[in-house]
C-alpha cells in the first residue's frame, strides 16, 4: 500500500479531471507540489500542455505531471485517461472529478431549451459518475483511497436562472453521498467540496462592475472572492491521510457566501425580458 510521508503525498498518483484550467489546474498542482504523481485531463489538448508546463516548475519530492486528452462525458475516454493515470505507479490513489460547468445559459426554468438542459446534466452527473465507476476499483486496492467531486454553492442554495447546472451539482452531492455509504467498508473516501466566486477564466465574464459582482460581494460575509488554491488547499486536505475519517461530506469554499443566498443573475437573462415573460405571466415575445 502505498502512503504518505511526513504530511506530503509522495507515491501517490492522483487523476484530475477538467485540469487544464482554473480550479481543476491548481488541484493538480498543489497535488505535484505535494509529491503526488498527477494525471490531468481535458478536451483541448493545447490547454492540458500549457497547464502541464506550468504545473511541472512547482512539483517537488517526486511529484510530476503527464496528460491525456479525454471527453468525461464518453466512458471509454475515462476508461482510457484512468488506465493512462495509473501507469507511472501501478495503481490510483485519489480522483478529482473537476470536470463540469454550465452552457452559459442564464434562462429561467420555462424557457429552459431541454437539449442545452439534458447536456450539462450530463457533463455533470454523468461526468462525475463514470469518473467513480472507472476509479473505483483502483481506490479500493490502494486501501486509502479519497474520491473529491466539485459541486458548488449552487448545488444546495438557490441559483435563480441557472437552469441546469443547479441540479447538476446537487446531483454530484447525492452520488458523493451515496458512493461514500456504499464503499465506506473498503475505506474509500467521497467528499465533495463547493466552491464560491472564484476567480478563474469563466468567472472573469462576470464584470466588476457589474450588479451581478456587487451582489456576490454583498452575499459573502468576508467581502472579497476567492483564487483557485482557496479550492485546491482544501481538496489536498481532503485526498491526504489527514482526513482519513471524513466521507459523504459537502464542504464549502466559499467566504460564508452559503450563510446567505446566491447572487442576482437576472440581468443576465437572454433578450432582457421583462417580469412578467420571467415570471411566466406572458409568454416571449419573438
Amino acid at each position: 500500500m502505498r502512503t504518505a510521508r511526513g504530511g506530503a503525498l509522495a507515491g501517490y498518483a492522483a487523476l484530475v479531471t477538467g485540469g487544464g484550467t482554473g480550479i481543476g489546474k491548481a488541484c493538480a498542482a498543489r497535488l505535484a507540489a505535494d509529491g503526488a504523481v498527477v494525471t490531468i485531463c481535458g478536451r483541448t489538448e493545447k490547454r492540458l500542455v500549457a497547464a502541464a508546463e506550468e504545473i511541472g516548475k512547482s512539483a517537488a519530492d517526486g511529484g510530476s505531471v503527464r496528460y491525456v486528452v479525454a471527453d468525461v462525458t464518453s466512458e471509454e475516454d475515462v476508461r482510457a485517461a484512468v488506465a493512462a493515470a495509473a501507469e507511472p505507479t501501478g495503481g490510483l490513489d485519489a480522483c478529482v472529478a473537476n470536470a463540469g460547468g454550465d452552457a452559459e445559459y442564464t434562462q429561467p426554468l420555462h424557457l429552459q431549451d431541454v437539449g442545452i438542459y439534458s447536456s450539462v446534466l450530463e457533463l455533470n452527473v454523468v461526468g462525475t459518475l463514470l469518473s467513480i465507476k472507472h476509479t473505483l476499483p483502483l481506490l479500493v486496492a490502494s486501501g486509502h483511497g479519497s474520491f473529491v467531486g466539485m459541486s458548488s454553492i449552487a448545488g444546495h442554495q438557490t441559483h435563480p436562472y441557472f437552469g441546469a447546472y443547479t441540479a447538476g451539482k446537487a446531483g454530484v452531492e447525492a452520488l458523493i453521498r451515496n458512493a461514500a455509504d456504499e464503499y465506506g467498508p473498503t475505506q474509500t473516501r467521497f467528499n465533495a467540496v463547493r466552491p464560491g466566486f472564484i476567480t478563474t477564466e469563466i468567472m472573469e465574464q462576470v464584470p466588476r462592475d457589474s450588479p451581478v459582482y456587487a451582489s456576490y460581494l454583498d452575499q459573502t460575509p468576508m467581502r472579497d472572492v476567492g483564487a483557485p488554491e482557496d479550492v485546491a488547499n482544501l481538496v489536498r486536505f481532503l485526498i491526504g491521510p489527514e482526513s482519513r475519517w471524513i466521507t459523504g461530506q459537502a464542504i464549502n469554499v466559499d467566504g460564508g457566501n452559503g450563510l446567505r443566498g446566491g447572487p442576482d443573475f437576472s440581468s443576465w437573462i437572454k433578450g432582457n425580458p421583462d417580469q412578467d415573460t420571467i415570471l411566466a405571466r406572458k409568454p416571449l415575445e419573438s
